[in-house]
């Protein structure tokens, strides 16, 4: 009898919530995973699950067993690793963006990781929607300030400039905003972020004081590079992270407003986006999650860029939070 399979079928079951969903995770028909818990029951010889038609609820044992085995396929994870720690970074890895920075920045570095790391096989999901780590499988995601909870660590790669701009064409009708203030007198192109529905901020830094400018949506959407394309066609004025933004400004589609050689009279500069690598505790810090943090961090960090990088920025987070930054 297998009893770790039947172990690591009875933790899925529990953690998706249903004998359906257990089955979906692990590519296995209901039917075989209720026969598993069936023997794991028999084995114990106590009831772990109590199961209707339509309910499923863990009885009292299957409370106080779930809490001592919860631990043990991560356990013999880690254990597989420290018997290979002298080879190279190895096995699956999936890996979660946000949608903007997978297609513009992650995407092209991947066949370079690749290269480096053969023998990592790489999985990415690349959405904006809130992405699980333990029920989806989720070894490392890359994620920003809005996309971060209490049940991450995170420790802060990069940052990139958001680059207010807009079409000549819309520039041409509506006039240049001078400073931020101008804002809620133009179309602005905001950016409804899947997760909650809020809108996401547009932020500015005067005196070190963070400053959120009120303005007038023309245009809302939940996806990035949409609302590059609605500004390039003369919607408004967006707020774009450098890497979607420039190479639309380099070939004169767009024009950026608030830039250091414009600088606003107000003296306030846009607030950066700052770029998070997170694990959903420190154990999940193996060979291969590391290789790749490294890997990625190091690549951004050669790109011109006037904001600061690296491990030593730690992301300030109030305390309770336990989503913190790792070293």
């Amino acid at each position: 009898m297998d009893i770790l399979g039947l172990i690591n079928t009875f933790i899925r079951v529990v953690e998706n919530g249903s004998i359906a969903a257990a089955a979906r995770a692990q590519g296995m028909s209901p039917a075989a995973v209720s026969q598993s818990i069936t023997r794991l029951e028999a084995h114990l010889g106590v009831r772990l699950l109590s199961r209707t038609t339509r309910s499923m609820a863990l009885t009292e044992s299957g409370i106080r067993y779930f809490e001592k085995v919860r631990h043990i396929p991560r356990e013999i994870d880690l254990a597989s690793q420290a018997a290979t720690v002298a080879t190279e970074p190895q096995g699956p890895l999936c890996i979660a963006t946000t949608a903007a920075f997978g297609r513009h920045v992650l995407a092209p570095l991947m066949p370079a990781f690749k290269q480096a790391y053969p023998r990592v096989d790489i999985e990415l999901i690349c959405t904006d929607r809130r992405v699980d780590h333990r029920l989806e499988g989720v070894d490392v995601s890359l994620r920003i300030d809005a996309q971060l909870n209490d049940q991450l660590i995170a420790r802060r790669i990069a940052s990139r400039p958001f680059v207010f701009c807009a079409s000549p064409a819309y520039l041409d009708r509506a006039g240049i905003p001078t400073t931020h203030q101008d804002l809620k007198q133009h179309a602005c192109l905001v950016f409804r972020y899947p997760t909650d529905g809020r809108f996401l901020p547009w932020a500015f830094v005067l005196d070190g004081k963070r400053i959120e400018a009120k303005v007038n949506p023309g245009f809302v959407c939940d996806d990035i590079d949409m609302m590059a394309q609605i500004a390039v066609n003369g919607g408004g004025i967006a707020r774009l992270a450098s890497f979607v933004a420039q190479p639309l400004i380099d070939d004169g589609r767009l024009l950026p407003l608030f830039d250091s050689g414009r600088r606003n009279v107000t003296h306030a500069e846009p607030e950066p986006m700052h770029i998070y690598a997170c694990v959903s505790e420190r154990s999940a810090l193996n060979a291969k999650v590391c290789a790749f943090i490294d890997f990625v961090e190091g690549a951004l960090r050669t790109e011109a860029d006037p904001w600061p990088t690296g491990a030593s920025q730690q992301r300030k987070a109030a305390a309770p939070r336990k989503t913190r930054t790792s070293h």
